[in-house]
């Protein structure tokens, strides 16, 4: 029998030890404080998924928000969606024979179909947040600057991509980038002795759109990480202070 109860007891502690030991690797990984078993202001593994949660809610709303409005994609020059590499011999040629400016509206206009797409993707991490586990949780605390987002990326790139293509498409034809393609297209074919020029426009806006998103959604999250007025509200500091 007291054998039987000191095998008890030794197992106890080990599970002890190395929930402790991992709680703590957790809080290291982002230079939280270190979880004080039994004290005040031990975080446990609920506070650490929720803060986790919180922050983010708080940068996924940021990045959408940055890329939603005028100018979002446009004047971002990380982001700016460019002329398409398929379609620059275009491009250079129309520009030399007195067509700059209907090659700098198509861009802008890719752009702003880029800015109407992104407020759908809001819905998409809202639902990848509430499926989030407490073993996806900790892999993102102890993974490099960016592994929310690249967890992002994972549970709903796909489903971003399918959710803004139809949309860039009606927003290309409302803002005319559909129509600009087509002219610059007929113009750039009166051109003698030039090569064909093809290009899947909604493929490669879409891409771009997303790209550019998560992008954003990258740089929100390294903010929280290391600065502390970007946490905001006070949980977020508790978890991720130092």
């Amino acid at each position: 029998m007291k054998r039987v109860l000191l095998s008890f007891v030794v197992l106890s502690l080990a599970v002890s030890v190395c929930q402790a030991g991992f709680f703590d690797d957790l809080s290291k990984g982002l230079g939280m404080p270190a979880l004080e078993s039994g004290g005040a202001s031990a975080l446990d593994e609920g506070t650490i998924v929720k803060g986790l949660k919180e922050a983010l809610a708080t940068g996924t709303d940021r990045a959408v928000k940055s890329v939603a409005r005028t100018d979002g994609y446009y004047g971002n020059q990380a982001i700016r969606i460019l002329m398409p590499e398929k379609i620059r011999t275009v491009a250079d040629v129309l520009g030399k024979i007195g067509f700059q400016k209907e090659v700098d509206g198509f861009v802008l206009s890719m752009n702003r179909a880029a800015e109407k797409a992104a407020p759908q993707a809001v819905d998409y991490f809202s639902a990848a947040l509430k499926e989030m586990s407490f073993e996806d949780a900790g892999k993102i605390l102890k993974g490099g600057d960016t592994a929310a987002t690249e967890y992002f990326r994972s549970k709903t790139g796909d489903k971003i991509f399918s959710a803004f293509k139809p949309i860039v498409s009606a927003s290309m034809n409302e803002v005319g980038t559909s129509r600009s393609y087509k002219e610059l297209i007929q113009k750039y074919e009166k051109v003698p002795f030039v090569p064909t020029a093809e290009l899947d426009l909604d493929n490669y806006v879409t891409t771009k759109s997303v790209d550019g998103l998560f992008r954003m959604l990258g740089e929100e999250e390294k903010k929280i990480r290391t600065n502390p007025a970007a946490r905001g509200t006070e949980l977020l500091k508790k978890v991720f202070g130092k």
